[in-house]
């Protein structure tokens, strides 16, 4: 039976996306959405986009598109702007990025040519192996904040947007953990204005954007907003935020197959992955302590899935490990192997070998498009704070504090789509269907 579902406003007018990062995600971003709206090419890999939603019995079949579904901004609606430490425009940050090819820049290339970057908040302690030369100054990590709050107010007025999201697209920084100065806002807006080193640049970003009640993404595995003070200035503002590290290449491949595993009772031995990748985020990784905060991210998985604790016999002594190596010539072609060593029936040893020749913003793309679109319809929706129905696109969900991250990838759309559901005012979807049977 259909519920009265949420009041939804309609996404009347620009939806403005802000990213954080003008390198090989944003730029496949952008390039693609360009590319669809042209009719060039279908938006492969983006639920909002391609994906449909059962509602109610088998029986009913009632299948619509999750575009036709629920009230999302038209891709016609979408204006880009960003900052990035390099003031290559769009089409030239593309073309450097070598993901696409000149022929498919080419049909977008005015598009891109007039996306110019403004001032990046950049800080090498954070991000050691990059350096560029445009990059805002200021005394204080405060003074930097509202300087990107006054970015964010130009582009609104300039571009006449209705609504924004800002979205980060750049760097792994070095790992951190959480201190006394992430606690509460109060501690916060200290920390920014006497320019705690606990405090990088991803968090200034963040904390301007919510500052500015602008919806909050976080596309790399860096602390970001999962700390208590921008949790709670996120509800404070009444904006969604959600994060961290999209899923793409080889966690994805984890999340497909270790609930597999678990479902069969089949052991795990060991699960060794190793990764070559040449693009800017390859050598971001090079440097110890940012591949330290990716290393956090990507072994997490697999602890959260399998659960060794319930599943002594199986997982208690799994060998996981976890290696990323900086190969120029590959560019943005990642290249993820994975062995798996698992055990069946009377302990008999048997092995997997995964070779993932993937493509990283390719896949990373269509995610980009999603998390802009679903958390344009959170806010809309009257949603704010931590959005774990956003999971399926993160590497390392975040959640409310206390509770642990679901990583298993059918679960987590099962969530979305519920998530959808109840918006819309239809019953959850349980496959129980014993009710065909009676």
């Amino acid at each position: 039976m259909k519920k009265e579902g949420v009041d939804i406003r309609e996404p009347t007018g620009k939806l403005g996306v802000l990213i954080p990062g003008l390198g090989a995600v944003s730029t496949t971003f952008i390039a693609g959405v360009e590319a669809i709206m042209r009719k060039l090419c279908l938006p492969y890999g983006s639920l909002t986009q391609m994906g449909a939603i059962r509602l109610g019995k088998r029986t009913e079949n009632r299948v619509p598109k999750v575009k036709d579904f629920v009230p999302l901004a038209d891709l016609e609606n979408l204006t880009f702007a960003g900052w990035d430490i390099f003031e290559d425009n769009g089409y030239v940050a593309a073309k450097k990025a070598g993901v696409l090819k000149e022929s498919d820049l080419k049909s977008v290339r005015e598009r891109l040519e007039s996306i110019k970057p403004m001032k990046a908040v950049f800080d090498q302690r954070y991000v050691k192996k990059l350096s560029g030369n445009w990059v805002k100054k200021g005394k204080t990590k405060m003074d930097l904040a509202h300087q990107l709050m006054e970015d964010i107010q130009n582009f609104k007025d300039r571009e006449k947007v209705d609504r924004m999201i800002m979205i980060w697209c750049a760097s792994t920084e070095v790992f951190i953990r959480p201190e006394k100065v992430h606690q509460d806002l109060e501690s916060f807006e200290k920390g920014l204005k006497n320019n705690h080193e606990a405090i990088p640049s991803s968090m200034i970003y963040a904390y301007a954007a919510l500052m500015s009640s602008v919806p909050y993404a976080n596309g790399a595995p860096n602390l970001t907003v999962d700390i208590p003070a921008l949790m709670d200035l996120s509800k404070e503002k009444g904006v969604p935020i959600a994060g961290k590290d999209y899923k793409t290449g080889q966690t994805l491949m984890k999340t497909i197959l270790a609930p597999g595993f678990k479902a069969r009772l089949l052991g795990l031995r060991g699960w060794f992955s190793t990764n070559i990748l040449g693009n800017r985020d390859g050598e971001v990784l090079d440097d110890p302590e940012s591949f330290k905060t990716k290393e956090e991210s990507k072994l997490s998985v697999l602890e959260y899935i399998l659960q060794p604790k319930l599943y002594p016999d199986l997982y208690k002594d799994l060998y996981h490990k976890v290696r990323i190596n900086y190969y120029p010539p590959r560019g943005d072609n990642k290249e993820g192997w994975d062995n798996i060593d698992i055990f069946g029936w009377m302990g008999y040893p048997m092995q997997i070998k995964v070779d993932f020749l993937c493509r990283d913003s390719i896949l990373a793309a269509p995610i980009v498009l999603d998390l802009v679109l679903f958390l344009d319809l959170a806010e809309r929706a009257g949603m704010k704070g931590v959005q774990e129905w956003l999971s399926f696109y993160f590497k390392s969900p975040m959640t409310a504090p206390g509770l642990y991250p679901e990583h298993d990838l059918f679960i987590q759309l099962m969530k979305l789509k519920n998530t959808l559901r109840h918006l819309r005012g239809e019953e959850p979807i349980t496959h129980l269907g014993l009710e065909y049977y009676d």
